[in-house]
């Protein structure tokens, strides 16, 4: 701080949410004065944002929340940043956004901008007054949920199409790293979290070095939380956040219930019943193609 001579003064600080970030803003009001700058380019808590702009307005301290996206390899790329707080403030900070953007890079115009590139089209945007920002990061990481969700759900579809419970003829042990590739390219699926999905599927195709484990960093309840508060079916997040928790579970006390309430109506002893039901047969005159047709 002492070497900071040129005013205003703008710190970034890049915490986990939370309490860390907390003291650490509160330590830095002590020694900030009037005009300088707090910026909080981690994952806060939106309202967060709100209550820490009105607090250090009061000493004359300016606060800008920064959702910042791009992961390890930001430092190659360029970070996306969603930015919130008063307009001259993001104003005065925009040759930092700047630099730390990807930039337009290859990526296709949208048809119908005009000539002139926009922050947003560079790669950052200011969303709007104080928390604006980490509410859009937190809802880009709730869709975040929602895509990887997707992506893992369909991985393990196809590499369960050689499962024993179906019949022999419609069984195929299909080769994941290989459609993971294909998929990249000109699908409409393509994603970056594809390319990531593919480069891990090369590497180890049965992905015996995780465990399937998954945390939640916040953003998803969050963004469930808002969606609940606003009344806007949010299905495919809310699934997600809870396939994480789910998946940090063996059987649970509500699945041990259900055990006992089969054995209670039906007598239904665990593990003494085929795992899948035998598949129904096909009743309907027309083929296949044609129903999904009419569908």
């Amino acid at each position: 701080m002492k070497t900071l001579h040129e005013r205003p003064r703008a710190i970034w600080l890049m915490l986990p949410a939370g309490a860390t970030t907390e003291e650490s803003i509160e330590d830095l009001s002590g020694v900030l004065g009037p005009e300088d700058i707090i910026i909080d380019g981690g994952n806060s808590f939106y309202t967060d944002d709100i209550r820490r702009a009105k607090k250090l307005a009061e000493k004359g301290i300016r606060y800008v929340d920064c959702g910042t996206s791009g992961g390890v390899w930001g430092i190659d790329r360029g970070y996306c940043m969603m930015i919130g707080g008063p307009k001259a403030v993001v104003d005065h900070l925009d040759p930092i956004f700047s630099a730390l953007a990807p930039g337009p890079g290859d990526i296709a115009r949208t048809p119908g901008r005009d000539n002139s590139f926009s922050q947003a089209e560079r790669g950052y945007i200011h969303a709007g007054p104080s928390g604006a920002g980490h509410f859009v990061k937190m809802v880009h990481n709730g869709i975040e949920y929602g895509l990887m969700q997707a992506y893992g759900e369909g991985f393990d579809i196809l590499r369960n199409k050689d499962s024993s419970d179906l019949p022999e003829d419609q069984r195929f042990t299909l080769d994941l790293p290989q459609i993971a590739e294909v998929w990249r390219r000109g699908s409409v699926i393509s994603s970056w979290l594809l390319d990531l999905s593919a480069a891990a599927l090369l590497k180890d195709p049965q992905l015996k070095g995780y465990s399937g484990f998954v945390q939640d960093s916040g953003e998803g309840r969050w963004t469930v939380e808002a969606a609940l508060e606003e009344a806007v079916p949010a299905n495919v997040i809310t699934a997600s956040l809870y396939a994480r928790f789910r998946s940090r579970r063996q059987q649970t006390f509500s699945e041990k219930m259900l055990s006992a309430m089969r054995f209670g109506f039906g007598g239904h002893l665990e593990g003494a019943e085929p795992i899948d039901p035998e598949p129904t047969p096909q009743t309907s005159p027309d083929p296949p193609s044609q129903q999904h047709a009419a569908e």
